[in-house]
């Protein structure tokens, strides 16, 4: 007989490392992120990484946050700590330290080249057998060049 094991001998070693230096503790920040700390504060900043201590108390969370809004979040620093803390009902987090991003940058849609033959592909989709692939590449044809006018 083999007898109970503990708990831990079952996690893989990879996983109990990230556990120990507060995976747990930064996967549950990110996934609550928005609930914790508010849209006006979660549209600033996101959450990069946790430092833990090895008794997993009084860490430091680092802030990835838009260039621009790194006062505001400054002056909310003890309010985002208080908030985190609230949540899980002791002091994990103990210090926010902030690192400056730039804005994403949102590019524009490449446009797909217009179809030059349309001749010849609607004869194509006359000589298909069935009625619905008919039509239905019929209407994507129509789609794909009203897109790209």
């Amino acid at each position: 007989m083999q007898g109970l094991r503990p708990f831990s001998s079952s996690i893989p070693k990879t996983l109990k490392k990230h556990l120990r230096k507060g995976g747990y503790n930064y996967s549950n920040i990110v996934d609550n992120w928005a609930n914790m700390v508010g849209k006006k504060i979660s549209d600033s900043c996101y959450p990069l990484t946790v430092k833990m201590n090895k008794d997993m108390r009084d860490g430091t969370l680092v802030l990835n946050v838009v260039h621009g809004k790194e006062i505001e979040i400054e002056y909310q620093k003890n309010e985002i700590i208080d908030q985190i803390n609230s949540f899980f009902g002791y002091n994990c987090i103990k210090n926010i330290s902030l690192k400056i991003i730039q804005e994403k940058i949102i590019k524009k849609d490449k446009h797909l080249p217009k179809i030059k033959n349309l001749k010849r592909i609607n004869e194509k989709i006359k000589n298909v057998n069935d009625s619905q692939l008919k039509i239905s590449l019929s209407n994507f044809l129509k789609a794909y060049n009203e897109k790209n006018k």
